[in-house]
């Protein structure tokens, strides 16, 4: 079963580009591995602190070794001193 997530940062006003740095390594690294259908990260231009990802894998086994790699071990280690907000939700298909 496809599982898709969208994750909304807000990075502290003094720490947007620093949280902004660490999110842009996950990119490349994320789109890679085995699984992943689709990894976006995007700034909202109205409100800079918040950042947007979407994301998309094909299956919890997909996600689960995603959530094993060394890119995201490092940015789960790094990315509380920079975020004043963290939320998650998962997506639903409707077709």
């Amino acid at each position: 079963m496809t599982i898709t997530k969208q994750v909304i940062f807000v990075a502290k006003e003094e720490n947007i580009e620093e949280l902004k740095a660490l999110l842009i390594t996950m990119i490349d690294a994320s789109r890679e591995e085995d699984g992943c259908l689709f990894y976006y990260i995007h700034q909202m231009s109205e409100k800079p602190t918040t950042f947007v990802v979407l994301e998309s894998w094909e299956n919890d086994e997909a996600l689960e070794g995603h959530k094993h790699s060394a890119h995201y071990l490092h940015y789960k280690e790094n990315f509380e001193q920079y975020t004043a907000e963290k939320y998650s939700n998962e997506l639903a298909d409707l077709v």
